[in-house]
């Protein structure tokens, strides 16, 4: 624990996992801005320590894959903070790459990192979210978890995992006074997932968007009381297409796969 990490007289708390860059970062610049307090968790330790300094956080070195790891620093943050008005499940890992040629190792720690990363930080902050009730959990999905096409099949598998989980505890925590709000990005440019140098043209590179967007929609959708977005909003069609042509859009897919391999 960071010597640093002494209970301030701030707003509401907020835990933000993922907290040392991209995303994660963004959302605590963003947090901090409007006065909440924040503990920003991160594996990264170097990086996470020069972002909590930076927004006058505390900071917690947690790899959210480890569930022994996430419970004992929940315990120390409860300790400090009994009661907390945010949660934000960020913490994710890339995974390029299918289910036959990644390494079993890498795919179950994708699983792992991306899915239940979130269920355990939600069972072990509970206690302190239900403390700070209204409180507001915040799961930072994507739009690999609505579409399942092309070759980062377990990266997506993890992503529709935590696209259920973040809508199936929505309904279980109804009445708790703890809001589940989901947010679901496409492209967006950060050090773990650099997707404008994935395409080669300005307009496609007009596509990413920057993580101060997806920052600035997690702070509406709390205070706005929005159950789920979209990131760039433009994004949904796909997921629509997705819901109610599988077969048109799996054909597609199959058919690049096809043209691709004979290249």
């Amino acid at each position: 624990m960071s010597t640093e990490n002494a209970p301030r007289e701030k707003g509401p708390v907020a835990v933000v996992t993922g907290g040392s860059s991209g995303i994660g970062a963004a959302i605590a610049r963003s947090l901090a801005r409007r006065g909440w307090q924040l503990v920003l968790l991160a594996r990264g330790e170097e990086r996470l320590i020069e972002v909590a300094s930076e927004v006058g956080a505390e900071h917690e070195a947690c790899d959210v894959a480890d569930r022994a790891e996430v419970e004992r620093v929940a315990k120390a943050v409860r300790e400090r903070h009994p009661a907390i008005g945010l949660l934000v499940n960020n913490a994710g890992i890339p995974g390029g790459g299918g289910f036959l040629d990644l390494d079993p190792e890498q795919i179950e720690a994708i699983v792992r990192t991306n899915y239940l990363g979130s269920v355990w930080c939600l069972r072990t902050f509970l206690p302190a979210l239900e403390a700070g009730a209204p409180a507001d959990l915040v799961n930072i999905a994507s739009v690999a978890g609505t579409i399942a096409a092309g070759y980062s099949g377990p990266y997506s598998a993890s992503k529709h995992a935590q696209l259920a989980f973040s809508r199936s505890v929505g309904v279980e925590l109804a009445g708790s006074g703890i809001t589940v709000h989901t947010i679901i990005p496409g492209f967006i440019d950060t050090p773990g997932f650099p997707n404008r140098s994935r395409f080669r043209t300005r307009l496609l590179q007009g596509l990413v968007a920057g993580p101060e967007l997806v920052a600035e929609q997690v702070v509406r959708a709390v205070e706005r009381n929005r159950l789920e977005q979209f990131v760039p909003r433009w994004y949904r069609p796909a997921a629509i297409v997705q819901a109610t042509a599988p077969a048109l859009l799996a054909r597609a897919a199959r058919a690049g796969a096809v043209r691709r391999k004979r290249k």
